[in-house]
């Protein structure tokens, strides 16, 4: 089995396969990573927008950053100027977890309540929460992929688990 090294070198020197391979290794990830951000309807088209772009951008990518981190960048900035351009913080109902589809009836309403609760705050918060939590980046990590410094992805953590956890609490949820 190939390194992501060896396919992102791949790709860059033009192979195919090698294109497939990354889109097989990051599209799911991608893909729920833009659900959370703009929501069910929106998530498909902004991640092979997320593709074109990596497969675009390809050839500067320089290894400068982790090729995660890199295509993480890619999806934050396409989701984030959507939001901004569509003037909304819209709230994004999940009714399932994007890779499954069975949940029991208090984990539904536990994830429902989390996901309102994850619309309603500012969607650049919203990222800092998603990939410290769901994609378990460090803060590093997280910086490099915002464009913002490290103390920074301390701080808007912070504020969001307050937030949260204010907006949980007048759901109703336990918290």
């Amino acid at each position: 089995m190939k390194s992501i090294e060896e396919i992102v070198a791949s790709a860059q020197a033009g192979d195919p396969e090698s294109f497939r391979e990354l889109y097989d290794a990051f599209h799911q990830n991608t893909y729920r990573l833009m659900v959370r951000m703009v929501g069910l309807q929106e998530a498909e088209d902004l991640t092979q927008q997320v593709f074109l772009q990596v497969f675009r951008k390809l050839a500067k990518f320089s290894w400068q950053a982790k090729f995660s981190t890199w295509l993480y960048r890619l999806a934050m900035n396409e989701s984030l100027q959507y939001l901004r351009n569509k003037g909304r913080s819209h709230i994004i109902r999940l009714e399932w977890e994007p890779e499954q589809h069975s949940h029991s009836q208090e984990s539904f309403e536990c994830k429902e309540c989390l996901e309102r609760a994850l619309a309603s705050v500012d969607p650049e918060l919203r990222a800092v929460f998603l990939l410290r939590e769901v994609e378990e980046m460090s803060y590093t990590e997280i910086a490099e992929v915002l464009h913002i410094p490290s103390g920074t992805v301390g701080s808007r953590l912070n504020k969001v688990r307050r937030e949260l956890q204010s907006i949980l609490t007048e759901l109703g949820a336990e918290v």
